[in-house]
């Protein structure tokens, strides 16, 4: 008969201590990687043509879901969202579109040229051929739109292979996942993406009021200097 030595306390305590931790690490790991994702950053494969040049197709884009939430979303970023119920997608997938029209804004497209509160935009960003951009022509029959509270009037960068608010209108803030900011792979391709603020669509701040003193002055009048007034400055 052959005598068996059982294995120590101590030995099967520390086996069991090292699982454990291999599982705590492995839950704390997935937690903060779905925190991240789920209200930090989301990782988003492009698989569209709505915004080339900026973004080619099968790209990787990181899309930033933190800063939305105390930074609202401006003309000219790129936004992913779920895309309305009318949208060409029929699989439902993210769509990737700019911005071109916020809240209260009035979009017009006139002459292959995008208005916003009757400004024509500067759109650098636009798809060209042979160094001219595309023309941007409407859909359907409308050709203007007003944005109405908690709305983005959105356009894809290559116009001619876009779907987007000129088909289905305006879609909602509360439908959109995330800035789009960060272009990381392939390799190559790596880099921030460009967005416009339209510094062209700016208001002119106000000219300061000058109303009569209500007392009188005790010395001599002035004569005033003259004010200077600001100067107003399958698609998918």
């Amino acid at each position: 008969m052959t005598d068996q030595t059982p294995t120590p306390p101590s030995t099967n305590r520390r086996a069991l201590g090292c699982l454990l931790e291999i599982v705590e690490t492995v839950v704390l790991t997935l937690i903060l990687f779905w925190v991240i994702q789920s209200f930090v950053a989301q990782p988003f494969q492009v698989q569209q043509f709505s915004m080339q040049n900026t973004i080619q197709d099968r790209q990787f884009v990181l899309v930033d879901r933190l800063t939305p939430h105390f930074d609202p979303y401006h003309r000219g970023d790129i936004v992913v969202f779920t895309p309305p119920a009318n949208a060409e997608s029929p699989d439902q997938k993210p769509f990737i579109k700019r911005v071109i029209g916020v809240a209260s804004d009035k979009v017009d497209i006139r002459d292959g040229k995008v208005f916003v509160n009757g400004i024509q935009l500067d759109e650098p960003y636009l798809f060209a051929v042979d160094g001219k951009a595309q023309p941007t022509v409407p859909e359907a029959d409308a050709a203007s739109w007003t944005i109405g509270p908690g709305e983005l009037f959105v356009m894809g960068d290559h116009r001619a292979r876009s779907s987007d608010s000129r088909v289905f209108g305006p879609i909602e803030v509360t439908s959109v996942i995330g800035r789009a900011w960060l272009r990381y792979w392939p390799l190559e391709d790596i880099g921030v993406l460009p967005t416009d603020r339209h510094p062209e669509l700016a208001s002119p701040s106000p000219s300061p009021s000058a109303g009569p003193s209500a007392k009188p002055s005790a010395g001599p009048k002035k004569t005033p200097k003259p004010t200077k007034r600001p100067t107003a400055t399958p698609r998918r």
